[in-house]
């Protein structure tokens, strides 16, 4: 039994009643650590592949009258774990939230061409074939080791854009509520990496503004963007940025950190990057909570050095010591 009252058996045998195929998918104890960047941290009470609508409406109502926390996992970049895993149910998407359709944009009001993807698409995958088509707007996106469903939550972007430049709406699955409706821009709220969506809140597809170029054009500027991130972020077992930069375009997170001498401080199995100072490494077979560890390190001596309180871009799950919740907080 989870620490909340209801157990693994409570949600398969709820979705059962509704759709015993979906019953027979889900997972107990299911991989959620190891399938975020991070790749460290436990495991959740349970986790399922959702291949329709219908199947995110059933666990929505499940979970709703259980009482379950959810959390819809994209690629699982900004998402850290806990090392004793989470009471919890990880959804991911199928298939059928994978489309890329690209289309004449006139129905939308606006110029050029209107871009639909699925939450599942993974952005790198999409600013490669929109180049290939010779879209243009959205080549940021393959430095962004996302989902279009978490781009959009997040407000993700780089390279001086980001996902309120180009969104014109998305269609939202409420598992609070079981229900699919289409959210405007306004409705979102994008701001600096954040938005008006929550862990309830499924994207399960999104409509972009994009113009019309030469592909080659596209692609060249794509490789750019590439080659760039390998010159300057490390790879590895990271979650990209974990600190928003507190006054964007004029103040950033990293220069903070790496005006401190932080570069390389470690604990444990955890470190700030030599390469990067606003990314947080984790070696092999690493801890979660060391990695939480530095995070909270890193935030108190840039508060007590520059009065800067940084705002973390990492979703925590299973952490409720008093770091984790001065980060999430």
């Amino acid at each position: 039994m989870s620490d909340t009252g209801w157990t693994a058996d409570d949600i398969i045998s709820g979705v059962e009643k509704r759709s015993p195929e979906l019953a027979r998918r889900i997972q107990r104890d299911a991989p959620f650590g190891r399938l975020t960047t991070y790749r460290v941290g436990g495991n959740a009470t349970c986790a399922v592949e959702a291949q329709s609508v219908d199947d995110l409406v059933h666990l929505g109502e499940v979970t709703s009258a259980c009482g379950a926390p959810v959390n819809v996992l994209g690629r699982g970049s900004n998402t850290l774990v806990a090392d004793a895993g989470w009471n919890g149910v990880v959804v991911t998407l199928g298939e059928f939230s994978e489309r890329i359709r690209v289309e004449e944009a006139e129905a939308f009001h606006t110029e050029g061409v209107v871009v639909e993807a699925g939450g599942a698409v993974a952005l790198p995958i999409l600013s490669r074939r929109l180049a290939s088509l010779g879209v243009a707007g959205l080549e940021w996106m393959v430095g962004v080791p996302g989902s279009i469903g978490g781009a959009v939550r997040m407000n993700a972007g780089g390279h001086g854009a980001d996902m309120a430049d180009s969104v014109i709406d998305v269609d939202v699955v409420d598992l609070h509520i079981s229900d699919c409706a289409r959210w405007g821009h306004d409705k979102l709220q994008l701001e600096f990496r954040s938005s008006a969506l929550e862990n309830h809140h499924v994207v399960v597809a999104a409509r972009l503004r994009g113009t019309g170029s030469e592909p080659e054009v596209i692609s060249q500027r794509v490789e750019e963007i590439v080659r760039w991130r390998r010159e300057h972020q490390p790879g590895g077992q990271n979650c990209g940025s974990v600190f928003v930069n507190p006054v964007p375009g004029e103040v950033s997170a990293g220069e903070l950190i790496d005006d401190l001498g932080l570069r390389g401080f470690r604990i444990g199995s955890a470190e700030v990057s030599e390469k990067h100072a606003n990314f947080i490494q984790s070696d092999v077979d690493g801890s979660a909570d060391d990695v939480l560890e530095v995070l909270g390190v890193v935030r108190k001596r840039v508060r007590e050095a520059t009065g800067f309180e940084l705002r973390s871009e990492v979703r925590l799950f299973g952490f409720s010591d008093p770091v984790s919740l001065e980060l999430q907080g």
